[in-house]
């Protein structure tokens, strides 16, 4: 199960990939993290694939990430009269925060957050942006707003406002029973969704606390003004374009993407880049050449993975979906312009001593020509630090935790393996060799550089390096 690549693949479980079977034969495709979409589908049918998960891993007897991506406030109109109504540029419509069976003059938007945020100027865009109307007066109960792109406004259509931070908290009553159901289950990594501010990855971190790692989606141009605040918060980024590419302008998506890869990689946290990568799979069994194009700048940026979203969930196609993103991340981390780009974009180094050990061991490596480099974790930790550096060769990292092994399905390059703690000098030298041996990362008179934090086994120390030279 050694992949041949050094990003890795997300792909969500849905209708059309949730049977053991198909679940063996992504992960055979090359899946290394499921994500559980729980705005959709019940508890039990998540329970279920998560058991099915767990024990495809043991037969496999390879770490697989679990992903639990939670709904979030979804923010919607109410039930009109006649199911929908036809609003023109130009014109006056009224929004009510109570009321049923509404019309163009009192929509109903059953939020109180909104009328206690929103003020003359904002913008609300409905139906994924859609129509967008422009706030011009509002009340204790009511908004009136001017129509600035005409369109259908029909029942339940979900409602984005760029311009306002709500307080409103990410997370909903059933986002907290699906949290605790999630940790309850074992899930590796949590998705928090529409997050604003650093207040919100707080909360959630009092909920999760270390049971798992807390991933913030990044879709909402206030979590953009408050990004080094909150990456630093966090354990995780997904950059999750569908929502986001609604909230700012679409030309802005892809360098914001450049941007949160980058200091992603400053800050040593593993990023997703997520949202339509291969959106025409869902229905046809090859992918435009622009989505071809927009996988690959991904991996060019640096991410540490990519993700499908309906392409696997409900597609027609799913393991071809799989086998196309594993094909064009190969292809392309084996391009000759591959290592200069990413080299060209590294960030800046950390002025600390465990970053520096990391950097040192990734650049030994390169010049001594080692088969690989070999990272101690108990925490993922000294892990991380050598894969921001993007080595040109493998790292195989070496955990005694279960639970650190499948969150590092998420980081680039990452291999991990279950082993007890080590005690001594000799014994970190001889266990980097036999799994450098069983795992076929190296053969007899190979070089490895081993890294590693001395005391052995206490979390965030990266002090130790050493040159092994194979047997």
């Amino acid at each position: 199960m050694r992949r041949h690549r050094r990003a890795k693949i997300v792909a969500t479980v849905g209708p059309a990939s949730s049977s053991p079977e198909m679940l063996k034969a992504l992960l055979e495709a090359g899946v290394d993290t499921f994500r559980l979409n729980f705005s959709h589908g019940t508890q039990s049918d998540h329970a279920r694939i998560h058991a099915a998960i767990r024990k495809l891993e043991q037969e496999v007897n390879r770490p697989i990430g679990i992903l639990l991506d939670l709904q979030g406030p979804k923010i919607r109109v109410g039930t009109l009269r006649d199911g929908k109504i036809t609003v023109a540029a130009g014109e006056t419509i009224r929004f009510v925060l109570s009321g049923s069976d509404g019309d163009r003059g009192a929509i109903p938007l059953p939020h109180r957050e909104i009328f206690a945020a929103v003020a003359p100027g904002h913008d609300l865009l409905i139906d994924d942006g859609r129509v967008r109307v422009r706030v011009t007066g509002l009340g204790d109960d009511f908004i009136e707003a001017k129509v600035i792109v005409g369109g259908t406004i029909s029942n339940h259509k979900g409602v984005n406002l760029p311009g306002t931070v709500l307080d409103l908290s990410p997370l909903t009553t059933k986002d907290r029973l699906d949290l605790e159901f999630g940790l309850k289950l074992g899930v590796d990594w949590v998705a928090l969704s529409f997050v604003q501010k650093p207040s919100d990855i707080i909360e959630a971190r009092s909920l999760i606390g270390d049971r798992a790692g807390l991933m913030a989606k990044i879709e909402k141009p206030a979590a953009l003004e408050r990004i080094d605040d909150i990456i630093q918060l966090c354990d995780a980024i997904m950059v999750a374009r569908g929502d986001l590419g609604v909230e700012i302008p679409h030309e802005d998506v892809p360098g914001r993407q450049k941007e949160l890869v980058r200091a992603c990689r400053l800050a040593v946290k593993p990023v997703i880049v997520a949202t339509q990568m291969l959106d025409s799979m869902v229905a046809a069994p090859t992918p435009t050449r622009a989505e071809v194009s927009d996988v690959a700048t991904a991996i060019y940026d640096g991410a540490d993975a990519v993700m499908l979203s309906a392409e696997s969930a409900t597609g027609r196609y799913p393991q071809e979906a799989v086998e196309m993103m594993d094909r064009i991340i190969r292809s392309t981390e084996q391009h000759k312009m591959y290592r200069s780009i990413v080299e060209a974009t590294q960030p800046g180094e950390e002025q600390t001593a465990p970053h520096a050990v990391a950097t040192a061991a990734a650049d030994l490596a390169s010049v001594v020509h080692a088969k690989a480099i070999v990272a101690y974790t108990s925490s993922g930790t000294t892990a991380a630090r050598v894969a921001r550096k993007r080595p040109s060769l493998p790292i195989l990292v070496i955990t005694p935790s279960r639970e650190v092994s499948r969150r590092l399905c998420l980081l680039w390059g990452a291999h991990s393996v279950l082993s007890d703690n080590v005690r001594s000098y000799e014994e970190m030298v001889e266990r980097a060799t036999a799994f450098a041996l069983a795992e076929q990362f190296a053969s007899s008179r190979d070089l490895l550089v081993v890294v590693a934090g001395i005391p052995f086994g206490q979390a965030g120390t990266t002090n130790n390096l050493r040159v092994v030279s194979l047997p």
